[in-house]
């Protein structure tokens, strides 16, 4: 038996328990992927905004002409600058909520010039010509002043004042070279667009966001009650444990929906009102786990010693049995985390979860689940992928760390 040693030449390196959990683990080909799978949907999360095709806040822009068009759709856009100040964030307020685009997107078909002027043919989906439209050069290319929007052509020179009332003045040539090189921007949708005509790519990655924060608050919350519960009722027991357990039972016996409407009702339908919803319910299971733990610990020897030289209870709970505890705690943490990102996401199938504008991969499913064996049936199976995939994730973490500190299957 090696207990717990391996050779290093002549130099023999011992390993505490945790390294041998953690050895095991990574040579667990599931867990190991599970473990890259979590680790790409966070750094997506962390980055959403940095790699989306769409940056505004919510990947909410709006483009009706294109709604419901398929993946790798392509288009002409003339990029109208808007009349007004368009604040312009630091990188990590950025990275937290995106951008505002300073410009207003119109599909186009074609375009020409005309003296001072620009005229657009508008995309409209369908095969006959779209209606024509006009836009002043300097309008699109600069944010003119609403208090004094007169653009004149003096000779060939366009003069104006920009939304700070400076005069500003360009030739034709320069506005239309310029409109050439930034504002005719051909875009391609990877995979498609909504209803609304919003990026589906950019609202599929945003949705890596609500699944994982939910999924971390709520587990959490599950946490911090469930093992304070749990280790009262375990460590105490008598009249402690049995009402923690009237209280375990009475959670237990309510569904999720009664607790999510009774907080709808009481709170309003708010975004974090999920977080508490979900994290009041798994808190059950984390407690019962902590409970069952305590209960085999208690009476160990090194907690019998504790109890002898005068250490405080407070002491004894969280310094010297909680310890003992932190792998089954981080078995049903990784399981509860999927848990949670499958309840997030039924909440907002339902209607009662996340609310839009903000992308979730569970309202997207409830939005379009009806074209399922339709052409456009990849707007559903694409959000169900990614909850199946992070879901995958978690699981497949949760039982390669079971079997990492499974003591008596890796004895040998």
């Amino acid at each position: 038996m090696s207990l717990g040693r391996k050779n290093k030449g002549s130099e023999v390196v011992y390993m505490s328990p945790n390294q041998k959990a953690l050895k095991r683990l990574l040579k667990n080909k599931a867990a190991v992927l599970g473990l890259i799978i979590i680790f790409i949907s966070v750094m997506i999360a962390i980055f959403a905004y940095a790699i989306v095709p769409d940056a505004s806040p919510d990947a909410n822009e709006q483009i009706l002409e294109i709604a419901t068009e398929k993946p790798n759709f392509t288009i002409d856009m003339l990029k109208v600058r808007k009349n007004r100040e368009v604040e312009s964030p630091n990188i990590l307020r950025y990275l937290w909520e995106g951008r505002e685009s300073a410009h207003q997107y119109i599909p186009i078909n074609k375009y020409e010039f005309q003296g001072d002027a620009v005229i657009v043919e508008k995309y409209t989906g369908r095969e006959r010509a779209g209606e024509l439209d006009t836009f002043k050069l300097a309008d699109v290319v600069h944010p003119i002043s609403l208090e004094n929007p007169t653009i004149s052509n003096d000779g060939g020179q366009i003069n104006f004042k920009n939304i700070v009332n400076e005069q500003q003045s360009y030739s034709i040539d320069q506005l239309q070279s310029e409109i050439k090189q930034n504002n005719i921007e051909s875009k391609k949708y990877l995979l498609g667009t909504d209803k609304f005509g919003r990026d589906n790519l950019s609202r599929l990655i945003l949705g890596v966001r609500v699944s994982l924060s939910v999924g971390l608050v709520a587990v959490l919350i599950s946490l911090l009650i469930g093992i304070t519960m749990g280790a009262l009722a375990g460590y105490y027991r008598g009249w402690v444990d049995e009402v923690i357990m009237w209280i375990i039972n009475v959670f237990w016996s309510i569904p999720l929906l009664l607790w999510v409407f009774a907080l709808v009702l009481a709170l309003g339908r708010e975004f974090w009102q999920i977080f508490l919803a979900v994290g009041l319910v798994m808190w059950v299971e984390v407690a019962r786990i902590v409970r069952g733990q305590f209960f085999s610990i208690r009476e160990k020897e090194f907690v019998e010693a504790a109890q002898s030289m005068g250490f405080s209870d407070f002491r004894t709970i969280f310094k010297h049995i909680l310890p003992n505890i932190v792998g089954p705690v981080i078995v049903i943490t990784a399981a509860n985390f999927a848990s949670a990102i499958i309840i997030e996401a039924g909440l907002s199938f339902l209607g009662i979860g996340v609310q839009p504008p903000r992308p979730s991969w569970g309202t997207t499913l409830n939005e379009y689940y009806k074209y399922i064996g339709s052409s456009k049936s990849f707007l559903a199976i694409l959000p169900g992928i990614a909850i199946l995939i992070l879901t995958l994730g978690f699981n497949l973490v949760g039982n390669g760390i079971r079997d990492a500190l499974d003591v008596r299957s890796n004895s040998n």
